[in-house]
């Protein structure tokens, strides 16, 4: 009589039958697809022991069930990107959730070298000055209407350009005939003297300090022989080819001021109505 050789969980009789041979004895196919096998994440089926299993964060999947969730395509070979239990192949991972590169339209890949700015996103390479077409990268950039300039294009595409050395004026400057300057560059044409934030005059279009002005160019007072410029709401007085500044203007004799008031000329004199009358 030969000995029972049966299944370990049913007892049925194993003879002539496919078996699996366990620590705890031998199972029939059945019994133990039933009691040891896992249950595919994806279908709720057993997965048979002669089925090829993967096995993905205590999830198990039938081979032909490890799928992007979107496409279908398998992920058996494939790498692949979890989202919110969903399992997505590369390209649908990245068409989903991965940004669009505002240049070049294409997908910035998850772990690529990006720039993103103003809600927009770029790859590193593509994020170019509009100005030399080099890329930006980390430097200094200025946003114009859509476009991006690097620091040097955009101040000689933009910035104002000094009136007399013709370089541009990144910061500070004057306005002098409605041209920008720099303050530097704004000097007396004469001894060179800064002149933002002094008084000022001009000669033919060249900028003088009141003392230059003065001296090269404003009548002299008959009577003190200093500048008469005008400047500061400074006021005079001229007769023929004389000119005296108001305080100057006064009576040889008595100097009593003859402002507004008549006079008689006397030589290189004047004199007032009273003294001229009463000769020497």
């Amino acid at each position: 009589m030969s000995e029972a050789f049966d299944c370990a969980k049913c007892s049925e009789s194993l003879y002539g039958r496919k078996y699996i041979q366990t620590d705890n004895g031998p199972y029939c196919v059945p019994c133990y697809d039933s009691t040891f096998a896992n249950t595919c994440a994806e279908c709720q089926q057993l997965i048979g022991h002669d089925s090829r299993e993967l096995f993905y964060e205590d999830r198990h999947f039938h081979e032909g069930c490890f799928r992007c969730c979107r496409c279908q395509r398998s992920l058996a070979d494939e790498p692949f990107t979890c989202q919110d239990s969903e399992l997505l192949c590369n390209d649908c991972y990245c068409s989903a959730f991965s940004s669009q590169c505002s240049a070049c339209g294409e997908t910035v890949m998850p772990g690529s070298r990006k720039l993103e700015y103003g809600g927009q996103t770029w790859h590193e390479h593509c994020f170019l000055c509009s100005g030399c077409e080099q890329p930006l990268g980390s430097r200094s950039f200025v946003p114009d209407k859509g476009a991006h300039y690097c620091v040097p294009c955009y101040e000689n595409k933009f910035a104002p350009r000094c009136a007399r050395c013709s370089k541009t004026l990144t910061q500070g400057g004057v306005t002098y005939r409605d041209q920008p300057w720099h303050r530097e560059c704004l000097v007396c044409t004469g001894c060179q003297t800064p002149l933002a934030g002094q008084q000022f005059t001009s000669r033919d279009d060249d900028p003088y300090c009141v003392a230059c002005f003065g001296e090269l160019f404003a009548p002299k007072c008959s009577s003190c022989k200093r500048p008469i410029t005008g400047l500061g709401g400074g006021k005079y007085v001229s007769f023929e080819d004389r000119h005296w500044h108001h305080s100057c203007f006064s009576c040889a004799h008595c100097s009593t001021s003859l402002v507004g008031q008549g006079f008689v000329p006397d030589g290189d004199q004047v004199l007032c109505q009273g003294c001229s009358q009463a000769g020497p």
